[in-house]
């Protein structure tokens, strides 16, 4: 047994059954142990930022790792993008870096890379196995690595002789750390806060908004006149009927800094005190009043559900049912809107839909019309890296086994970082609909270029405007394997979506917006 195929066994054995992959020469022998060893779901993707994003999206609705097969430095380098948005999603990912045979790397070939130094940038745990004895053992420790909770990433870097020498081994799966247990003075201070009366703030992030936990965080809230909010970088939120109608801090400083003004005293849930993405001039980077009070009730790594059901104890909190929101909207009609698009999503999709948000600025005030949508998982753009959004749906599909509707909400200037994540979809006939917000220029930069105060010229809006030429989406779409139309009004955008549910297989809806 040579020391790639101990690492297909031992993948399987830590219960990896999934390897989106962007293979090159380095790797190719745990290429031919993929496919001499059944039991592994192997997905090509045709860049590696779309592989590391389908890997993301994959842990977001799997909750297990998968595996990568990235080529050497550069091929990691390609998707470290994606992986700093992994990592900041706490998403778990068993990264499999090729690299130069132990005794090519002197030679310095021209692939050769500090891979090492790279991957600490964007990963939990790295090792860089040094022969092929030794695969097995590391391959379980980096699995081990990212179970460990929330998830976290761990890259492996196989120099190719470790590949394909023999005496390979295979390792059994090593146990999952339990996440550390909740500190009981956290929980009495947590309670003495919110047995005060004054006004406090519940802060939920990681699993603390996802629907066991919201259901605990209802139940306080009720019996304690708290009120609830969600991290705005929080990665995945469970949303819509049975779920609490929660609201992100908002990405505006300014805005943020008002809505959190009140709150002298707040409480986080795997959560941290929000700050803004960027300084601005004049402006301060926290965006919580100056004398707010944090108590932290759980870290990121510890058990949201677990810290909130005894804080719930602790208050003698009653069973309390989440509200009904209302009915759900009917379809709407007219020009093309934020709002009206937010009431397409919601009157239309399936149940138990998941959502890819990476609208960017167009999407800012899509939650307020999907409170009354049917049981869904939203999925955000948790490390500000743009060009996840479609590989995070891709990987979302696969993970939920093909059987639920993912649905894209998808800026223009972001998809044409990863728009080859839209022929991983063809290939793999997964249900996705793309809708693609076409106002052909960066928006965002635009707000954030009059945000530090300046004034754009010809030169700073060219190198804002996506147009001169158009970009084509149904013929981007079409050259991948996509069926696509444009809609430009609501009319059509509804009509193409309720054909595009209808189908197993992608399809692109290029809304002029």
């Amino acid at each position: 047994m040579n020391g790639a195929e101990s690492l297909v066994r031992t993948l399987l054995n830590g219960g990896v059954d999934t390897c989106f992959a962007n293979p090159g020469t380095s790797e190719m022998h745990f290429v031919a142990a993929l496919d001499r060893i059944p039991g592994i779901h192997c997905v090509l993707g045709l860049q590696e930022n779309v592989v590391t994003g389908m890997a993301d999206g994959y842990f977001r609705i799997a909750r297990k790792p998968a595996a990568t097969l990235l080529h050497c430095g550069p091929g990691l380098a390609n998707g470290m993008g994606n992986l700093h948005n992994a990592r900041r999603a706490r998403s778990g990912i068993v990264n499999i870096v090729g690299d130069q045979a132990t005794y090519h790397r002197p030679h310095d070939a021209p692939l050769t890379a500090d891979t090492e130094g790279m991957a600490r940038t964007v990963s939990h745990w790295v090792r860089a196995s040094a022969r092929s004895t030794e695969v097995g053992r590391d391959a379980a420790q980096a699995i081990q690595a990212a179970r460990t909770m929330p998830g976290q990433i761990a890259t492996l870097i196989l120099p190719s002789d470790t590949s394909w020498d023999e005496c390979g081994s295979v390792a059994e799966a090593l146990p999952v750390p339990a996440p550390p247990p909740i500190d009981a003075f956290a929980i009495e201070r947590a309670a003495n806060v919110l047995r005060s009366k004054e006004r406090v703030l519940i802060l939920l992030a990681g699993h603390g908004v996802l629907a066991p936990a919201q259901a605990l965080a209802w139940r306080i809230a009720r019996a304690t006149g708290a009120e609830i909010m969600a991290d705005f970088v929080t990665a995945h939120l469970a949303r819509g009927r049975g779920r609490m109608q929660l609201v992100r801090v908002p990405y505006n400083t300014d805005v943020a800094r008002k809505t959190l003004e009140p709150f002298k005293r707040i409480i986080l849930v795997n959560a941290k005190p929000p700050v803004g993405f960027f300084a601005y001039p004049g402006k301060p980077s926290t965006q919580y009043a100056d004398d707010a009070e944090f108590v932290t009730l759980s870290r990121p790594d510890q058990d949201a559900v677990a810290a909130l059901q005894a804080l719930a104890d602790a208050l003698d909190a009653p069973a309390a049912e989440i509200p009904d929101p209302g009915p759900r909207p009917s379809a709407p009609t007219g020009a093309v809107s934020p709002d009206g698009l937010a009431q397409a999503v919601a009157a239309l999709m399936p149940d138990n839909s998941i959502v890819s948000d990476e609208s960017i600025s167009y999407g800012r005030g899509l939650y307020p019309h999907t409170f009354d949508a049917p049981p869904h998982d939203w999925l955000h753009l948790a490390g500000g890296a743009i060009g996840d959004g479609l590989p995070v749906a891709t990987g979302a599909a696969i993970g939920a086994g093909g059987k639920r509707r993912v649905i894209s909400l998808q800026a223009d200037g972001s998809a044409m970082y990863s728009l080859q994540a839209l022929w991983t979809q063809a290939r793999e006939k997964l249900p996705c609909t793309t809708i693609i917000l076409s106002n052909r220029k960066y928006s965002i930069l635009i707000g954030e270029y009059a945000g530090v105060g300046a004034n754009p010229g010809r030169t700073a809006m060219d190198m804002l405007d996506l147009g001169n030429p158009d970009l084509n989406w149904v013929d981007l779409a079409n050259g991948m394997g996509v069926e696509a139309a444009q809609a430009r009004d609501l009319d059509t955008l509804c009509d193409l979506m309720r054909s595009s549910f209808r189908r197993q297989e992608p399809f692109l809806i290029e809304l002029a917006i």
